[in-house]
């Protein structure tokens, strides 16, 4: 079975919630999946004066445990439409890794949330997507399969590009139902098609 890693950076807890459900969708599959976390970039005392979630589980990750992984389903809050910093600094620390291919072959996924629902959501997942395609990995969506998409009787997230959330701007507003079942129907697909490479 696919070892696959969800590495993601979460600010207010919204993103860690998308990860768990990826991480459960892939294990609902058979795979061993891992959650990892970018390091935080801001001071711990801005961080807590901020409101940040700063208690969450997962182990902080290392660039060098990457290639030790199958597929690696990344997740980030969008800023002003793209990926934000800590993951962005993180993933910029993959020169070594690209430079030997290590990641070549292997599936690469995204998912992200936005305050609104016209907040950057696609163009946050697609700066996601561009480092996946450079480190030389498959790239997995959310297809129209994973049919909540395509709900109008609700707010919701998700797109082909990959599993979102909306947030609110206060960032009261929680994952829902329907998210979440789209990011367990991505981690599942993931961990299939990390399945199928394999074999």
């Amino acid at each position: 079975m696919p070892k696959v890693l969800v590495l993601y950076y979460s600010t207010y807890g919204h993103i860690e919630k998308l990860a768990e459900a990826i991480a459960a969708g892939a294990r609902d599959f058979g795979a061993e999946a891992s959650l990892r976390r970018a390091p935080e970039t801001v001071p711990e005392a801005v961080a807590r004066d901020s409101g940040y979630k700063i208690d969450q589980k997962a182990p902080i990750a290392t660039v060098e445990e990457l290639e030790l992984f199958d597929a690696i389903i990344i997740g980030c809050g969008t800023r002003y439409g793209r990926i934000g910093a800590q993951m962005a600094t993180f993933l910029d620390r993959t020169g070594g890794l690209w430079a030997r291919g290590a990641l070549n072959g292997k599936v690469g996924s995204a998912f992200t949330s936005t305050a609104s629902q016209h907040g950057g959501q696609e163009t946050t997942l697609f700066s996601i997507v561009t480092n996946l395609l450079h480190l030389g990995m498959v790239v997995v969506g959310l297809p129209y399969s994973f049919q909540g998409q395509l709900a109008t009787d609700q707010v919701t997230g998700g797109s082909p590009y990959g599993a979102t959330t909306i947030t609110g701007g206060d960032g009261k507003r929680q994952p829902t139902e329907n998210e979440l079942a789209g990011a367990r129907f991505q981690g599942r697909l993931v961990a299939e098609i990390a399945a199928k490479l394999a074999s």
